[in-house]
């Protein structure tokens, strides 16, 4: 169930939702704890968040790990736990019927090897106490450590449900003997939007990258402003992750690496939410993406859109959607300037986004199966 460039597409499909040795649906319903990287600041995990509390069913009460309980409280209404404090989780989930991870690539040890210790012990105590474990779109990896693999291989078989948000991921567990199915990033559950950016400004969701550092950053600023001097249009750097990405336009400008007429173009936008990056993205021209969700939110927004990718996700969604890509770190194109401009005003196919759509399903069919009286 590939989802690259060249793979063939066609309307919606169901698939197995769930592993063949998964038990039966939870009468009922009761409370769930909702574990992953929220109340972050990053709209991406945000976004993954309003779709798992959508497609939670009904009878489930939802008890969210966040950083900033505050703002996950009020944008969502939900009950939260503080998710840095292991402890504070620890009794949160001992309150729950089940625990779900929901979406990103918790089970990886790029963060550090303690965060994957994390999720480790949640899903361990989980199963001790009898609860039920569902991997919900999750990213499998990387896995950069001898100690991660052996880790995670003896994991996977603890939880009930697992759905993969990518091939790679699914043919990874599947090597260690654990056969789930994979969809497509669970973001693409979200409703998509009419695009009217026609003649619009350029859009960017970009972030500090180690492929990208000084003078590394000139040929996409460059190809940049010649792109948005040709077609005179206005340029908007939207921070996805409002703690990353925040004043990078400044950063680079500061360092004096972008061109005197960019700058004069330039400006940064604040958003609180997708659903206000999706409005801006159906306004633009083109969105040229680092951010994954970023990417996949303006393809839902109906709006041409290019990538910079500096992790294999970005450039896997990239293929999928069908949109130009370049790889950071392999050299920029020279013709750069000239691929935008071909793709500027000219949206993605919106079969590929219907797809992309139809595929996003097989988390929800997961997860209703696992948590229904009826599954």
């Amino acid at each position: 169930m590939a989802v690259g460039g060249d793979q063939e597409f066609s309307g919606p499909r169901e698939f197995p939702t769930d592993r063949s040795h998964a038990d039966e649906g939870v009468d009922g319903g009761g409370k769930v704890l909702l574990c992953g990287y929220y109340g972050e600041h990053n709209l991406g995990d945000d976004a993954l968040l309003e779709v798992l509390l959508s497609q939670l069913p009904q009878g489930w009460e939802p008890l969210v790990t966040a950083r900033d309980q505050a703002m996950v409280q009020r944008r969502f209404g939900v009950a939260t736990t503080d998710r840095r404090s292991l402890r504070g989780v620890l009794r949160a989930l001992a309150g729950c019927d089940a625990l779900v991870l929901g979406g990103g690539s918790l089970l990886q040890d790029s963060t550090s090897f303690k965060s994957l210790l994390y999720y480790a012990v949640l899903i361990g105590a989980a199963r001790l106490q009898g609860k039920r474990v569902c991997l919900w779109g999750q990213g499998l990896g990387p896995l950069h450590r001898r100690r991660s693999r052996l880790l995670v291989r003896s994991l996977l078989p603890l939880a009930n449900a697992i759905s993969w948000r990518d091939p790679a991921s699914a043919s990874l567990a599947a090597d260690w003997g654990i056969e789930a199915p994979a969809g497509s990033d669970p973001v693409w559950g979200l409703a998509p939007r009419a695009w009217q950016g026609r003649g619009g400004p350029i859009v960017l969701c970009w972030r500090p990258v180690a492929q990208l550092q000084g003078r590394a950053w000139t040929p996409y600023l460059d190809a940049l402003d010649q792109l948005a001097a040709s077609a005179d249009r206005a340029v908007l750097w939207l921070p996805f992750h409002q703690d990353q990405d925040q004043g990078l336009l400044g950063a680079l400008h500061a360092e004096g690496l972008v061109p005197s007429r960019l700058m004069e173009r330039s400006r940064e936008i604040a958003v609180d939410d997708p659903a206000a990056a999706i409005e801006q993205f159906a306004g633009a021209s083109l969105v040229l993406a680092m951010r994954l969700h970023g990417l996949i939110l303006a393809a839902l927004a109906g709006a041409p859109c290019a990538a910079l990718s500096y992790d294999p996700k970005v450039a896997a969604a990239a293929k999928a959607i069908g949109c130009p890509l370049q790889v950071l770190g392999e050299g920029a194109n020279p013709s750069l300037a000239a691929l935008w401009e071909s793709t500027l005003d000219c949206p993605p196919l919106s079969e590929r986004v219907a797809w992309l759509r139809s595929e996003a399903l097989t988390h929800q069919h997961l997860l209703r199966r696992l948590l229904s009286p009826e599954g």
